[in-house]
């Protein structure tokens, strides 16, 4: 038997012995014959028993029954992956169809509500319809590759028996191949490289048409630009976000127009009252670049508490830009006046409230316009109506510094009443206090001071420091001062002994000497304040840089008889207050108070402005201390020598005697006067974006605002201890409290002879401790 007879046997049984690989290896056909064996080695045949191949059905499979038993089940697992996939998309398809019939009814219904522009009624699914194909085919484009490599991956690992194969990965057997194809054949490169633009062009094509309102020739063209010129276009689409060209998709967001100094005061402010809530959104929008308005906050270096902060390029005039920062779902608007004139930018401000009321869709929430002048406040709710609250900054600072002037200390306690980080105003209902009086429910809240009614017969009017008579009725709300709205309740009626005041205090009003040291553009208003407020008698010194001829012109221009005042005479000095030289031509020893106005109109910013007020006081302080006589013998027994503690020291001496109001507009100012406490400081920027803040969040407190900062109404004032009790008198406060009823006024808070700042809504009102005659307490009480 040759051996070529044998491999053809062994062959035909399925099982090669000699060579045992699946591939028989390749013989000639006429092999060479045998040598012939060597007499001293004799080779003997072995013939190994073939064992018959089973017939019956346990036989083990071949790998020829593996392949064909694995590619039926590639098949069946292909199909049923490529049948659900069809069947999602098919899925998705009449989904978004679905969706958009909806949004098209919702869109009807909307319009139909408001009686808007006439809006066309067609039917529009078949182009949808196409739409919608479009955007699912491109996305089946997409996920077909995925597929591909997924499934053929798995063939190549089901199908295959060949062990060496199976250790080569798909990756690189895909890579093997692709580098075979494009270094044998020339043209493979540019041909790749076509066929993927291609693809990707045709791809974007379908995806553009699936999401904008252009044909398919326009749309393969937008894809072909997109590919070929990608980086003119990342200019042009791309940075949009950037510079704060995209929607604002936010809900009870509060909306601020504009952008000033006061800024970032607004911007603290409302982060403290959202933080209980876990932070909130403010949308900025002004008519400056997104990225700069982005650095600017980012140095004012607040702690925002969670509240997000996201700032847009547009301006409030644009129906258009004010969409775009979702004006109508906004909780609250705020309208910020613009650095300047006050004219311009109250005009602008009326132009912004036009603007808003013309919104198509309505508005959510409410509109708080800051306003430069008094005399625009009119127009202003004319146009707005209901749903426009005014505050009128610049009046409102000038009418608080007289009064700080007037009592030292009220600017810390306005401070803290308009801030949110302590006390502030809160209306709620509570329906267990129906049927009492007021003066019981002055002393039912433990952790709260009401000050207030909000008298429902009368429309919703809040009453600020009722009759003691006044008796409850359904349907009213209490306004009372509490740390936070979720932070007081009414309690059980406490017992409290009234007892009785140590005698009747009448105040007489003396004659006073104020210097008014600076220019405002509402100076007439605030002589007319001083006038009936004052004793007469008095005198009102006013030193700047405008000419007395001018002087006169302006105040008669703004509504200002001078011969007309009852109480006060004028004195006109002129001289630029930053000159020591015209400093000491004044009297600066001999007033009761000065005030330092910050002159926008000189300053260019409220850095600089606040730079010259500060400069000013520094120099009345020393003119002043050198003219003490005490102070005078200190610094001869010192020498003439400089020194730091003695300088500061002979400041506070005269501050002792005279009050200075310095008018601050940056509140980054604030460190450099409380460190030297040799002023009585009043923020004004920041006051007034607290009090905007405050309005912002709930508007009824404007209507308290207004009555406080009024010429008539109530007001707030700092009484001596001696007017409620004697000394060393041991007292609750729930008893002062009701002892400053029979002078018709509200303690809310006081402050101790030792102690810097005063104490609002103080805790533990119950318990009774030892006062001294040299205590001060806070009172809401009615204009003197």
């Amino acid at each position: 038997m040759s051996l070529n007879s044998e491999i053809s046997a062994s062959s035909s049984s399925g099982r090669d012995w000699f060579f045992p690989s699946q591939n028989p290896r390749r013989l000639y056909s006429e092999p060479k014959p045998h040598p012939t064996p060597t007499p001293g080695i004799r080779r003997r045949r072995i013939k190994f028993p073939r064992t018959p191949t089973p017939t019956n059905d346990k036989a083990p499979q071949t790998s020829d029954d593996a392949k064909k038993v694995a590619v039926p089940q590639f098949r069946f697992q292909f199909a049923l992956a490529t049948f659900t996939i069809a069947f999602f998309l098919l899925l998705l398809l009449v989904r978004l169809n679905y969706l958009q019939a909806q949004i098209l009814g919702l869109n009807l219904r909307l319009h139909a509500c408001h009686k808007l522009d006439t809006f066309t009624t067609e039917p529009t699914s078949p182009a949808n319809f196409t739409r919608n194909l479009s955007l699912t085919f491109s996305f089946t484009l997409v996920l077909i590759p995925i597929i591909f490599f997924k499934y053929v991956d798995y063939l190549s690992k089901s199908t295959c028996a060949d062990n060496i194969s199976q250790q080569v990965s798909l990756n690189k057997l895909i890579a093997y191949r692709l580098d075979v194809f494009l270094s044998v054949y020339p043209y493979a490169k540019p041909l790749v490289l076509l066929f993927a633009t291609l693809l990707l062009i045709f791809i974007g094509a379908l995806a553009l048409f699936g999401v904008t309102s252009h044909d398919l020739l326009h749309c393969l063209w937008l894809s072909w630009t997109y590919v070929a010129d990608s980086g003119n276009h990342a200019n042009s689409h791309g940075i949009a976000p950037r510079k704060g060209k995209s929607q604002v998709v936010e809900l009870n967001h509060t909306l601020i127009l504009g952008w000033s100094d006061k800024l970032g005061s607004l911007l603290n402010q409302l982060s403290i009252a959202n933080e209980s809530l876990g932070g909130g959104t403010v949308a900025v929008m002004a008519e400056r670049d997104k990225e700069q308005m982005e650095l600017d906050i980012a140095k004012m270096e607040f702690d925002f508490k969670g509240t997000s902060v996201i700032c847009r390029s547009g301006s409030p005039l644009i129906l258009a830009d004010l969409r775009k920062v979702s004006v109508s779902k906004a909780r609250s608007i705020i309208v910020l006046a613009e650095d300047g004139n006050a004219d311009q930018s109250d005009a602008r401000a009326l132009r912004t409230v036009l603007s808003l009321t013309g919104v198509k869709e309505g508005l959510r929430g409410h509109i708080v316009v800051e306003l430069s002048d008094l005399d625009n406040e009119v127009l202003v709710k004319l146009v707005g109506g209901d749903l426009v609250e005014t505050v009128v900054a610049h009046d409102v600072i000038g009418r608080l510094m007289i009064q700080c002037a007037r009592q030292p200390g009220l600017a810390q306690i306005w401070e803290d009443i308009l801030g949110f980080e302590n006390c502030e105003f809160y209306i709620k209902r509570w329906p267990q206090l129906d049927g009492m009086q007021f003066e019981d429910v002055l002393i039912s809240f433990p952790t709260a001071i009401p000050c207030g009614i909000k008298v429902a017969s009368y429309g919703g009017k809040i009453i600020l420091n009722p009759d003691d008579s006044y008796v409850m009725q359904e349907g009213d709300e209490v306004l009372v001062i509490a740390e936070d709205d979720d932070t007081y309740a009414p309690a059980s009626f406490p017992t409290v002994w009234r007892g009785s005041l140590p005698k009747d205090f009448v105040y007489p009003k003396s004659p006073e000497r104020i210097l008014l040291c600076g220019w405002r553009r509402d100076m007439e208003d605030m002589i007319m304040v001083l006038d009936a407020s004052l004793a007469h008698g008095s005198e009102l010194w006013m030193f700047n840089d405008v000419l007395e001829k001018e002087r006169e012109k302006k105040l008669t221009d703004g509504g200002l008889d001078i011969n007309r005042l009852e109480n006060i005479t004028l004195v006109n000095r002129e001289g630029n207050a930053v000159i020591r030289r015209h400093l000491e031509s004044l009297p600066l020893e001999s007033f009761d108070s000065i005030l330092i106005l910050a002159d926008e109109s000189v300053e260019d910013s409220a850095i600089q402005a606040d730079s010259r007020s500060l400069a000013t006081l520094l120099l009345i302080r020393d003119i002043q201390a050198r003219r003490l006589p005490y102070v005078a013998m200190v610094s001869e027994a010192h020498g003439g020598s400089f020194s730091k503690g003695s300088w500061i020291g002979e400041m506070k001496q005269a501050s002792d005697k005279t009050v200075i109001i310095s008018e601050i507009l940056d509140p980054r100012t604030k460190n450099l006067l409380s460190m030297s406490k040799i002023s009585d400081y009043v923020l004004s920027n920041e006051l007034v974006s607290m009090a905007l803040a405050m309005v912002a969040e709930d508007r009824q407190i404007n209507d308290v605002l207004e009555e406080l900062f009024a010429e008539q109404g109530n007001e707030m004032h700092i009484r001596q201890a001696d007017v409620y009790l004697r000394e060393g008198e041991k007292l609750s406060l729930y008893e002062i409290m009701l002892r400053a009823r029979e002078r018709r006024e509200i303690v809310i808070g006081y402050r101790l002879a030792n102690a810097e700042r005063a104490v609002i809504n103080p805790p533990a009102k119950s318990e009774k401790r030892k006062w001294s005659v040299k205590d001060v307490f806070v009172v809401i009480t009615e204009k003197e």
